[in-house]
């Protein structure tokens, strides 16, 4: 071969290895990139090619599938009350994705999951259409509708939870919105998403574990932990040494208690029940901020959650000491989503053993076959079994004669605790509604509970976690228990 010819052979050479390498690259490096880039209409074409899997709550789905006429995407996705559904799955839209568990479970619920190979190779072969899976959630329809119709009008959020498990039962966020509204790829699906994204309420924002509030009262719940584990306290019908007035530490200020209520050294079961905050002030300051921190943080705090949907972190800060105080009572920078204090409630409910929260027991193949089954995990244990059991107590007190007596239920035993938390400069704002709770039977806690409530239709006088929502609380307690017996 001549000079020439063999420059130009080994050109043409070059070029077909840098054709080979190139597509080697686009088709295995980057393919999962490029196959998640927004621009990529492809994937979202396949993606509604087909129907969809459902997601299921008690046998049934709360979604489906609908053709769409006019556009290259073939399916829609819809859903069945979508907004009393809507902070469990999440949206998926062909124009805006998918967020939640539809979003976390798409590989399933589209049929593409690796977990699926063997039905993605037979409809290869029998020529059948694509199916997406199943995704079987934890969660309770009877207590799901409890919880969405107590909130009713109400800015709020309610999770309950089985303490023995950490099963979701109910996740309900309001006010919400129906992702069947945008769920398409049309200029309509976009004004009416826009208007969601507008509204100062914010009905796309899932309360439940994406929000984090001052958990006022309820977190003395986490003081009394800390204190019995700690050994500052072990008889919580002694008297403590809680002087009245109780002026906060390195302050001129006295820390008030609301009300005529008898809390100067009051036992740690008769602060609880009448909400002492001179009392939990005091204690979180004699714990010391570090062994605040140490055991919130063994009740979920200062961590983000995953259910698998996301939940944002709750958070005890590294404080002053009066400050320290105020996190105490569960004022100042201690903020909490109720997804949080729905696991104080659990694990002290189920004698100190916190279980990890999940909310999909099991993904199916298209023939129904269980590909993937939850095992109940121990997400940590914040308390013993002997001092789980002595707040049991002291929660109990509060519901049979204390702030919390709207939650009673009929011949079952019921704990709580009512909080009322202040929030805004200068506590300017009206305050928020909360209460956890458990209720009990023979075989153990079959639920916890924690509701919020931003009233902001309301006096500030009346807002109290025991007028608004104990009673929210109780009828998703009852649901439950219904099912159980």
């Amino acid at each position: 071969m001549n000079k020439p010819l063999r420059r130009i052979a080994i050109f043409c050479g070059v070029l077909i290895l840098a054709l080979l390498v190139r597509t080697n690259y686009l088709q295995y490096v980057r393919a999962d990139e490029l196959n998640s880039r927004d621009e990529n209409r492809r994937v979202r074409i396949e993606r509604y090619a087909h129907e969809r899997g459902n997601i299921i709550v008690d046998g049934n789905p709360v979604t489906g599938s609908v053709e769409t006429k006019g556009s290259d995407f073939k399916y829609k996705r819809v859903w069945k009350n979508g907004p009393m559904w809507a902070p469990v799955t999440g949206y998926s839209s062909q124009a805006f994705d998918a967020t939640q568990l539809e979003k976390i479970e798409d590989g399933i619920l589209t049929g593409n999951d690796d977990q699926l190979f063997f039905n993605q190779t037979m409809s290869m072969f029998t020529g059948e259409e694509k199916q997406g899976g199943n995704i079987v959630t934890t969660l309770n329809g009877d207590a799901q509708k409890a919880a969405f119709k107590g909130l009713g009008d109400k800015k709020g959020a309610v999770v309950a939870l089985d303490p023995r498990t950490g099963a979701i039962l109910a996740l309900a966020s309001t006010p919400s919105y129906d992702p069947s509204v945008f769920a398409g790829n049309s200029d309509k699906d976009s004004k009416a998403r826009q208007v969601l994204l507008n509204d100062k309420d914010k009905p796309m924002l899932n309360r439940a574990l994406r929000e984090t509030y001052p958990p006022g009262s309820t977190f003395k719940v986490v003081t009394a932990a800390a204190a019995l584990e700690n050994g500052l306290h072990s008889d919580i019908d002694a008297k403590t040494d809680s002087p009245l007035p109780w002026r906060l530490p390195l302050s001129t200020d006295n820390l008030n208690n609301e009300g005529n209520i008898p809390c100067k050294d009051a036992s740690l079961r008769e602060a609880l029940r009448w909400s002492c905050n001179t009392v939990f002030g005091k204690m979180s300051d004699d714990l010391g901020n570090d062994k605040m921190i140490e055991e919130a943080n063994k009740f979920g705090f200062n961590k983000e959650i995953f259910t698998p949907v996301r939940a944002v972190a709750s958070i005890y800060p590294k404080d002053n000491r009066p400050q320290n105080a105020m996190a105490g009572i569960g004022q100042a920078s201690n903020r909490a989503t109720p997804l949080q204090m729905a696991m104080v409630a659990a694990a002290v409910a189920n004698d100190g053993k916190l279980m990890q929260p999940y909310m999909v027991a099991e993904r199916q193949a298209p023939s129904l076959d269980a590909i993937y089954t939850h095992e109940k995990e121990q997400f940590s244990r914040p308390l013993s079994a002997a001092n789980a059991q002595k707040l049991q107590q002291m929660m109990e007190t509060v519901v049979q004669n204390g702030t919390g007596t709207n939650a009673q239920i009929p011949n079952v035993k019921v704990g709580g605790k009512t909080g009322t938390a202040q929030h805004g400069l200068n506590n300017s704002e009206k305050p928020y509604a909360w209460f956890i709770s458990y209720a009990k039977t023979k075989a153990g806690s079959p639920v916890a509970v924690a509701v919020v409530v931003e009233d902001g239709a309301a006096v500030s006088d009346d807002i109290s976690g025991g007028g608004l929502a104990a009673p929210i609380a109780r009828e998703v307690m009852k649901a439950v228990l219904a099912r159980n017996r």
